[in-house]
Formats: structure tokens, sequence, C-alpha cells
């Protein structure tokens, strides 16, 4: 979930399914769409406020643990015990919604193996950056979707490459058919966090994703107030027009302090996220949104070292203005947590991630997102009511 722009992007089949997954129609007829819009199942009913807190956000699924943006993730996190599972949207170039990180997609797919597509290699301007691969906005559905899936940084998480090519690329739709026929198997719903990825990007491109995204959740029963959803982006105008369109619960990404988003360069907005975290950025937030994602560091901020300094006032000044706090990520390897936290010196060893955990519950975060929903749930546990240690 990093911001979308590359400046935020560090270490950081054959055809398609005859029901279709498009934003033009539901191919598989009334009765399908009929079923499909429980919601994610009727145990409960409640918004978010009724949630677990601390929350824990299965961050692109499972993806300490699979291939990120994957089915089997998704799954995966779900039965780890994740209250909600994260997707990402970037269209294709027949206005489909699909689950990916970014738009570029040679990290995270085969598609440097399909000599087909060889030409489709291009360099391009996304959010002010030179990026260079292959991108979900030059492909049709029917085209990704004879790509499958693999692990994004093999080199810290080489045991996720096993499962290299077991899934597609799915689409939103499938994704919205899946936590709903969860939900009813565990009569209880399944709750997604939605980020659209680069919305002024894809706009420029005819791709808007607001409003395909919108009639999708209408069709699937989560556009309400109390919807088992949260809709999220780092384009505060993104999350102004989802405002517009569905009454779902909204929150705004907020990336590294000295940085702006994207929408503010174009519309030349001289705000910085600095300015947003500040009372008067949050008291305008809160007027088109219920929360706030932040990076882990507009929190606590690292020091030159990587460790961890003085905490910032943003969880009581967000809670002050009605905004939940969903920060990013957190991470069960050495080479993500602060430095206090590292144990050994490989990057890819697990380091006392619940250190890192405990310390940024005791500030009073309402979720996390994290690449290891078990162990965020663990930690979470003891900061539950009940369970033993008061907020």
């Amino acid at each position: 979930m990093t911001q979308g722009g590359a400046a935020r992007r560090t270490v950081l089949g054959a055809a398609v399914l005859a029901a279709g997954t498009g934003i033009t129609g539901l191919a598989a007829g009334t009765a399908t769409a009929v079923d499909d819009r429980s919601g994610g199942g009727h145990g409960d009913g409640g918004g978010y406020r009724d949630l677990p807190v601390p929350l824990v956000i299965g961050h692109r699924g499972a993806s300490g643990y699979r291939p990120e943006h994957t089915l089997g993730s998704y799954q995966l996190a779900l039965d780890l015990g994740a209250d909600v599972i994260e997707q990402d949207l970037v269209p294709t170039k027949d206005g489909h919604l699909v689950c990916r990180h970014e738009n570029e997609i040679g990290g995270t797919t085969d598609v440097a193996d399909h000599p087909e597509f060889a030409g489709r290699r291009t360099t391009k301007i996304v959010d002010g950056v030179s990026v260079t691969g292959w991108f979900t906005e030059d492909f049709t559905l029917a085209e990704l979707k004879t790509l499958r899936a693999k692990e994004r940084i093999p080199a810290v998480r080489q045991r996720n490459t096993l499962y290299d090519g077991h899934w597609a690329v799915p689409t939103f739709e499938e994704v919205l058919r899946w936590a709903n026929r969860e939900g009813r198997l565990r009569d209880k719903r399944v709750w997604l966090h939605v980020e659209t990825k680069h919305p002024t990007y894809f706009r420029n491109l005819g791709l808007g994703l607001e409003e395909p995204l919108a009639r999708l959740l209408r069709r699937y029963g989560r556009d309400g107030r109390d919807a088992a959803v949260f809709l999220q982006s780092f384009e505060p105008s993104s999350i102004q027009r989802l405002s517009r369109l569905v009454s779902a619960p909204r929150v705004v990404l907020l990336s590294a302090a000295n940085t702006r988003p994207w929408d503010f360069e174009t519309a030349k907005d001289p705000r910085t996220v600095a300015d947003l975290v500040k009372p008067e950025g949050l008291k305008w937030i809160a007027g088109f949104a219920q929360g706030i994602g932040p990076t882990l560091d507009l929190i606590v901020p690292r020091d030159a070292a990587g460790k961890l300094g003085t905490p910032t006032t943003l969880v009581r000044d967000a809670h002050a203005k009605g905004l939940v706090l969903h920060p990013y990520t957190a991470r069960n390897e050495n080479s993500f947590l602060p430095a206090e936290y590292r144990k050994g010196t490989d990057p890819a060893a697990y380091g006392d991630a619940f250190g890192a955990f405990k310390k940024y519950f005791e500030l009073g975060v309402d979720g996390i997102f994290t690449d290891n929903p078990d162990t965020g749930l663990l930690a979470a546990e003891a900061f539950r009511p009940g369970r033993g240690v008061n907020r």
C-alpha cells in the first residue's frame, strides 16, 4: 500500500470465465447477482465502529506467506483470522478492475516469460516517475488472465516462491464473490479494505476507477454506511468522489510528511502530508472520510539509525476529529522492523515483531496493516477488551 508513485516503490487463465468480471454487466445473470448480494454474510450487521480494536488488516492478503493480491493470499489471511483484507485496484485496457499493487506487473506476474507480450514492455510516466515494464492498462482482461502471479520480493521471501504460478490475477468482482461466499459459509461478514491506485493517472487515460468501483459495490451490496468495506486512496479527491457515489466508510492514506498527494500536485495545491496531519488538515479530511491510513513513521518517526523516536500527537489529534487510524505496514522481517526490534544480521530473518506491534498498539491506533495477520492478531489480542491489557 505504499503510495502509488514509484518514488515510494521499494523492494518494495487462458480465457476469461464466461461469467465475466467487467463493469458493464453481470454475464452470469440476475440470479447470480442476487445470490451474491449478501455483503459477505449476515451474522454480524454492525458498522466499522463495531469491529475489534485494534483491528488487524491483511495487507494484500497474507502477503508474508503467499504471493500478494491472489485469492490464495486473501484466503490465507481470512483463515489466519484477519479482521479485514486489503485489495489494491487498477484497470485493464477494457475497463475491468483487477487486484494488483501497481499497474506495472513485471514484478508480480510471469508476463516476462510470455514472448507474445514482449512488445508490450514500455516506459511510462506514472505520477511523475518514469517506470519501465508491462502495464495492466495495455492488456485486456482475457490477456491478463493468461498470466500467473508470483512473489514480489523473492530475496526476502524465498519460501513464497514455492507458490509462484498457482494463482491468476483476480478481478475485484471475483474477490467480491469470494468474500460473500466465505461470509455465508462462516455466517460472518468478510470485511475488505479497497484502494484506488493512481486515480488521477487513470482518469486521464479515460479509465476512471471510482465509478466502476461504485457500481460493483452497489451490485454486491457493499455500498451502504454499514457496508463491510473500507474505501481508501492516497489521493483525497478520489475519496471525495467516492463519497458522492456510495456511503461506505472511507479512509485517506498518508505517505511521508514531506510528500504531496499526486492530485494535489496536478491541482497545484501547495499542501503536503505534513499539513494534512495537523488539526486543521484532519478536520478537512473528516469532512468526507471516516479515517486515515498513515505510514507508521507519521506516528513514531525513526531516527538516522532506524530506531523509533518520540511519538507524534497524530493518534490523539485524529481521534479528536472523530477519525480512526489504520497505519501501515507492520512486517515480521528484520529489513522492515525498527532497528531496536531486529534480531541478527539476516534481513530476511524474523525480528521482534511482537515488540514493534506492542509499541504501536500502546499508542492507541485503531488497526494496523500487516503482511503477517497471525502475528498481528496474536499481538492485538492482549489489547482487546477483556484480554488483560487496558488501553
